[in-house]
């Protein structure tokens, strides 16, 4: 009996081992990067790096319900605003500390994503994809209204968030490693829900709902709880850009960032994590290139992604699967 167990659990470990492995590498080339921006004398790169570790924490997030709860938010971008104008706010207070910051940030987004996802959960399908994204744009017209914050014009924030009363992050390079920490631990904490009783509930409401009701689950309940976690963790992305760009505005509200972020997760690949980090990175990377080359890169950035749809439909992921190294997804 133990060494059927032992089978029977050994390939369920394999793809979740090849993919923490995957994330480490990636977690080591961010690491490397600001010795490399120094090196070649390209801060520039820094701060660029440091926009997609924060695009990195909000993709991995949508990718805990898109991928595991198969929720397809069309309205996550509200907790990036969330996020950035609670740095704008309490700084305007003289609030500047960024535990304070990313408390208020957490906890507006748990009590928006607890009630709308209450509502929004109550349907399925197209319905669900509609009704996130109408409480998106609900989000982005109420930015859109706070006239003592620049209204659509945006917010130029005077001083970065302080650490315990230190303007350490005032530093482009402690601002990156200071990003990349807090991403390193919020996949650690994806990893651990995904993989523990919850995470695997989650996962059989996305497969079978009908079945997981029959044996006893409530799927509301989890696919609540995990809606409102991944709200809470997509404003700690939005402190950071805040931070990162010295400036907020409506546009990170808006319904075309949230389909930047699902268009992430899907080219990275769908219920990985560590592809929606992928995503994130490819996805800004093509937009900084492309940019450079065309005005037109919207179009071949399109073309790429069809192509990816075709040829790749586990994304990024699946390429690497194809190659022998990956794991199958979970």
């Amino acid at each position: 009996m133990a060494e059927t167990t032992l089978t029977d659990t050994r390939p369920a470990r394999r793809p979740m081992a090849g993919r923490v492995r995957a994330a480490m590498i990636l977690f080591a080339i961010f690491a490397a990067l600001p010795p490399v921006a120094a090196a070649i004398d390209d801060p520039f790169l820094v701060l660029i790096g440091t926009r997609i570790l924060a695009y990195a924490i909000a993709a991995l997030a949508l990718d805990l319900i898109l991928g595991y709860g198969a929720m397809v938010s069309f309205g996550h971008a509200a907790y990036l605003g969330f996020g950035t104008y609670a740095v704008a706010v309490l700084s305007s207070y003289g609030i500047n500390d960024i535990f304070l910051q990313v408390a208020a940030a957490m906890i507006v987004s748990a009590l928006f994503a607890l009630v709308t996802g209450a509502i929004s959960l109550r349907t399925t399908g197209v319905y669900f994809i509609m009704i996130t994204l109408a409480f998106g744009q609900m989000a982005y017209f109420f930015f859109v209204s706070l006239s003592a914050y620049g209204g659509d014009d945006g917010y130029g924030l005077r001083q970065r968030s302080t650490v315990l009363g230190s303007d350490m992050l005032e530093n482009d390079f402690t601002l990156y490693y200071a990003t990349l920490v807090v991403l390193i631990g919020l996949f650690w904490l994806c990893h651990r829900i995904v993989g523990s009783r919850f995470g695997r509930v989650l996962t059989g409401i996305r497969e079978n709902r009908v079945r997981m009701e029959a044996i006893g689950y409530a799927p509301f309940r989890y696919q609540l709880t995990a809606f409102v976690i991944s709200g809470c963790l997509t404003s700690v992305a939005g402190v950071f850009l805040a931070n990162q760009a010295e400036f907020v505005s409506p546009a990170f509200v808006s319904w075309h960032r949230s389909g930047e972020l699902i268009v992430m997760v899907v080219l990275g690949g769908i219920g990985t994590l560590t592809g929606a980090i992928g995503g994130a990175v490819a996805v800004l990377l093509l937009e900084e290139v492309l940019g450079s080359l065309t005005e037109h890169w919207k179009l071949w950035f399109g073309l790429f992604l069809v192509l990816m749809v075709l040829y790749s439909p586990h994304g990024i992921t699946g390429v690497f699967k194809k190659l022998g190294l990956g794991g199958t997804k979970q």
